[in-house]
């Protein structure tokens, strides 16, 4: 499976945990709603800056997003 995918899912992981709507975590995180959803079907491949902003929105680590990331790729 291709790494943004895996990620997307990785996001959508961590947003439900939250019981956060895409909405919601655009909104908390500056980002447009349709990118967020784009990220979690695998269809964008977010910067490291997204990465650290969705982080902080999400309340975790950016490490943490990528580590799960590697976990799940088999990395």
């Amino acid at each position: 499976m291709e790494i943004e995918v895996v990620f997307g899912k990785v996001l959508k992981e961590f947003r439900k945990e939250r019981k956060l709507s895409q909405e919601e975590l655009a909104f908390i995180c500056g980002l447009d709603r349709t990118y967020i959803s784009l990220m979690e079907r695998g269809k964008r491949k977010p910067t490291i800056t997204t990465i650290f902003v969705l982080a902080a929105g999400l309340e975790i680590l950016p490490s943490l997003l990528v580590s799960k990331t590697e976990q799940k790729c088999g990395l």
